[in-house]
């Protein structure tokens, strides 16, 4: 199987998880993660679970799934331990032509969740395209050690640098070249070391008075 890369849109998209096991509740909260209103279809349910029923949340319906659950639903992730039931599930998810994802079986899906690593607006998807979860697993605790905290530091600089830019009417192409000056003299580095003065100096550098950390963040929070 090759699989066609892609990031999904979720923010406020309705996505029912069926399961609410262990396997069912990191689910959830990935989905929630990502903005999704979420649905739970489970006779048993995680503590975590009902917390979140009990917080308002997540909807939680404690009861056998039911081919009608689908209605209205943007995709639908099958998390049982019942092979009959995620084949139920993933059938009625294809009639619809529905995204549908069944844990652990690929056969029963359309897309296939990846291992991710997040930095902030990073995100790195590991996949061996359901061949072995554990390499991909494996693979992500690897990257999570190269991948540190001063990628979610680079990311959020960039984008307000970028953001003040747009404002000021400059075209994208046009500071495409500045952006990629900032990398080539050792930004990130710089933030890793959290060498604040010398990181000032290379924005004022490269895009003139006003572009100081301060004054970006000022911005923002206006």
């Amino acid at each position: 199987m090759r699989y066609y890369p892609v990031n999904l849109d979720i923010q406020n998209q309705n996505c029912l998880v069926v399961g609410g096991g262990s396997v069912g509740t990191r689910k959830v909260s990935t989905l929630l993660a990502c903005g999704a209103r979420v649905s739970v279809i489970t006779l048993q349910v995680s503590p975590i679970l009902k917390d979140l029923f009990n917080k308002q949340i997540i909807q939680l319906k404690q009861r056998p799934y039911e081919s009608a659950d689908l209605g209205g639903v943007f995709l639908v992730i099958g998390a049982t331990n019942n092979k009959a039931l995620n084949y139920s599930i993933y059938n009625d998810a294809i009639k619809l032509n529905m995204l549908c994802n069944i844990a652990d079986q690929p056969e029963f899906c359309n897309f296939i969740l990846p291992a991710i690593v997040n930095r902030g607006d990073l995100i790195l998807a590991i996949s061996t395209s359901g061949k072995s979860p554990a390499f991909a697993k494996k693979l992500r605790k690897d990257l999570e050690k190269q991948f540190g905290p001063e990628y979610t530091e680079f990311l959020s600089l960039m984008g307000k640098i970028r953001k003040k830019l747009l404002a000021q009417e400059h075209e994208p192409e046009a500071h495409k070249t500045l952006f990629e000056q900032l990398i080539a003299k050792g930004l990130l580095q710089m933030i890793k070391e959290n060498r604040k003065i010398e990181i000032d100096l290379l924005l004022i550098d490269t895009f003139g008075p006003g572009f100081e950390i301060k004054d970006l963040n000022k911005e923002i929070s206006e």
